[in-house]
């Protein structure tokens, strides 16, 4: 009998995510049903490859809450990979402000126990910013596995639109990693 774990991907609105269905496909080749989640922006630049990404993932693509009373229509997480993670998704997660779709998720995941990795994607401005510091030590604190600087995401400066580098397979390795070890 072969058994399914369930992976939230959660993206932001960073050039990254139009890297999704690549992930996704990864994702599934390592044994994963996704399940995928964007914020309001992702869903925006992402809005011509919505359907096709709710056919690859067998799952629909969302980034709004449900209305109450309505059903889940994913399976319970196994893990969750939040990535890109931007400045704004960071700190509000932290600050746990969960007016968006998957930060809310990302937030309930933690307090749940689910194993969550996380890899901002940011300038190296912003992440001078005082906030994203304290933002990143609380993730930590509260169990997230952050994957920012060495061995994980390294921002670049200011001004290009897009990284040279996001290293997704080093975060699907990670959540690989951590439900491993959560077995």
């Amino acid at each position: 009998m072969t058994t399914t774990k369930t992976l939230y991907l959660l993206c932001s609105a960073a050039p990254p995510v139009f890297d999704v269905a690549h992930v996704i496909e990864d994702a599934q080749s390592r044994g994963w049903d996704v399940c995928l989640g964007l914020t309001p922006t992702a869903a925006h630049w992402l809005s011509g490859s919505l359907d096709g990404l709710a056919a690859l993932t067998g799952h629909p693509v969302r980034w709004q809450y449900k209305l109450p009373g309505e059903p889940d229509v994913w399976p319970t997480a196994d893990a969750l990979l939040f990535a890109p993670a931007t400045f704004n998704s960071v700190n509000a997660w932290a600050l746990g402000l969960t007016d968006r779709f998957v930060v809310g998720v990302a937030a309930e995941a933690v307090g749940k126990g689910t194993p969550v990795v996380t890899m901002p994607c940011t300038n190296a401005a912003l992440a001078a910013h005082p906030q994203f510091d304290q933002s990143l030590a609380v993730l930590r604190g509260a169990g997230a596995k952050v994957l920012f600087g060495e061995g994980g995401f390294v921002p670049g400066p200011a001004g290009p639109d897009a990284p040279e580098h996001f290293p997704w397979a080093a975060a699907l390795d990670e959540v690989d990693r951590t439900t491993a070890s959560a077995v």
